[in-house]
């Protein structure tokens, strides 16, 4: 699956109660973690340390953790709460039976800094058997390892526009774009009801700037 060398192997079981015990979470969150993981392994570490790596400016270490689950759903929120709780990057590898699924996400530097991250959004690969699911450890410091592993599971989602495109500005394209989409279908919306011809047109004026910074993007 990944192919990463003995050095960086941890193999350390996480009690799934040091995310929600004495902390200040929702009780539906507490029910996810309970209910939907079965336990949490510290699978590898991924840093210069255990590998021919350079520290990166931005990643300094990307932990891999295997859950595994009793079902095939996992609340977005139970990641999201492991994330903010552990100041590194993480590729997390869901498991239910024989199928597996990796999901990372865009982790970010929060702007009031001590070591807390925010993560912007998640990608993740569909389920599928431990032989198909090949992820390649690329780069030559711990930044490209990272930024390579969140293009390959996020895939057609994340698509390069430009050469040296970096992953943030792909991330907040993309973003744009998404948002520009949502804009484009609610004002074809009010258009469509709309009955007066004047209000009608200074719509459509505002549609066309839309759909054309739409296509810049993409």
């Amino acid at each position: 699956m990944l192919n990463l060398p003995k050095s960086t192997e941890v193999g350390k079981r996480i009690p799934k109660q040091k995310f929600y015990e004495h902390l200040d979470i929702t009780p539906a969150m507490r029910r996810a973690f309970v209910e939907q993981i079965k336990v949490i392994y510290w699978r590898n570490k991924i840093a210069a340390t255990t590998m021919n790596l350079a520290i990166g400016k931005d990643v300094t270490e990307l932990e891999v953790f295997t859950i595994k689950l009793n079902g095939e759903e996992l609340d977005e929120s139970v990641l999201r709460q492991i994330d903010k709780e552990i100041p590194y990057h993480i590729l997390f590898l869901l498991q239910y039976d024989d199928k597996y699924q990796a999901w990372i996400g865009y982790k970010e530097a929060a702007a009031s800094g001590n070591m807390s991250f925010k993560v912007n959004r998640y990608y993740h690969t569909p389920w599928m058997m431990e032989e198909d699911l090949t992820l390649k450890i690329e780069g030559l410091s711990t930044d490209a390892v990272y930024e390579n592993l969140v293009r390959q599971i996020a895939g057609e989602a994340l698509k390069t526009r430009k050469a040296g495109e970096s992953l943030e500005e792909t991330i907040n394209r993309e973003e744009e774009v998404q948002a520009l989409k949502r804009q484009i279908e609610k004002l074809q919306a009010k258009i469509r009801k709309e009955r007066q011809l004047n209000l009608q047109m200074k719509m459509n004026e505002e549609l066309k700037k839309l759909k054309a910074r739409l296509e810049e993007l993409q």
